[in-house]
């Protein structure tokens, strides 16, 4: 096994067939074209893909990917912040 196999083609190479893709060229086309396999043009495609937010920012696939993450731990640490506020806040009696 080759030392070299892992990073073949640069980060470059990659988003640059990945914004092929997203203009309109297929990935059997791009794989033929390029000499690429179909697995790592579509692992480059989740993880070099962009999406424009309604302000104007644009996020890769990873950033929208930390983003869900980081959003699920804020709710998981909310809701267990509401049950301590719910154990240790008095209750009236009418309650």
């Amino acid at each position: 096994m080759s030392k070299n196999s892992p990073n073949k083609y640069d980060e470059d190479f990659k988003k640059s067939l990945v914004s092929l893709y997203q203009n309109g060229k297929s990935q059997t086309q791009l794989c033929k074209e390029y000499g690429v396999s179909q697995s790592a043009l579509g692992k480059w495609v989740k993880q070099y893909s962009t999406v424009e937010i309604d302000d104007g920012e644009v996020l890769t696939a990873k950033q929208v990917k930390e983003l869900q993450k980081r959003n699920a731990q804020l709710e998981e640490e909310n809701l267990i912040l509401k049950k301590a506020i719910a154990i240790f806040t008095p209750h009236s009696k009418n309650d």
